[in-house]
């Protein structure tokens, strides 16, 4: 989530009315996990397509976290994935995200965005999948998290610049996961899910996505 929103987040379920536990979702194939939730403020349309397909279109927001992926994250996965639409206006991340337990750690890797590029506590740079990563880590003092109210460090590789959409790409997680390792930065050993989200902030956009 974007490191400066301090509210308590509700998830709403697709194909569901109401709301349950912060940062659950259902899942019924390998890609098929589904997250789709928001803070409540402004508008955001989500649509949980077939296969690893969702859209999303956002007026407005608070913040808000959709994405498609797998319940269970793994540091060696590959992630293929097609933007055929990412269009954002304000505050807004295409990225791998994901979370550890034991420590508990929020990670992204973020291939693009819109007018702000996260940043935090510089540690050097990767070099994956065309392309060379900043890496911050930042910590989040009494923020929601997978665990309600807790604080946690936050891993980042931030793209150096913003990743083309419209094909087929890839995010080689274990790139980013053995440079953390050198900077010092070790996930946790208990997996929660890993998704390819869109996120957004005070903003307005859509994104159409595709993941395998």
């Amino acid at each position: 989530m974007f490191k400066f929103n301090k509210k308590m987040l509700t998830l709403v379920m697709a194909a569901t009315v109401g709301c349950t536990s912060l940062f659950t979702a259902s899942a019924s194939a390998a890609t098929d996990y589904w997250q789709n939730w928001t803070d409540g403020g402004g508008t955001v349309n989500a649509t949980n397509g077939s296969g690893g397909n969702y859209s999303v279109s956002w007026t407005n927001s608070g913040n808000f976290v959709v994405g498609k992926g797998w319940g269970t994250g793994s540091a060696s996965r590959t992630i293929n994935y097609n933007a055929g639409v990412w269009s954002p206006s304000g505050n807004g991340y295409l990225s791998l995200y994901g979370w550890t337990r034991n420590s508990l750690i929020e990670y992204y890797v973020v291939d693009s965005w819109g007018t702000y590029r996260p940043t935090g506590t510089y540690k050097g740079t990767v070099t994956s999948d065309g392309g060379t990563y900043d890496v911050y880590t930042a910590t989040r003092t009494n923020a929601p998290s997978i665990d309600g109210t807790a604080t946690f460090t936050q891993y980042w590789s931030v793209r150096q610049s913003k990743r083309a959409t419209g094909s087929n790409v890839a995010i080689t997680f274990s790139n980013h996961v053995n440079a953390w390792k050198n900077y010092g930065m070790n996930l946790g050993s208990s997996w929660s899910y890993q998704i390819l989200a869109t996120e957004g902030y005070q903003s307005s956009g859509s994104s159409n996505v595709t993941v395998w």
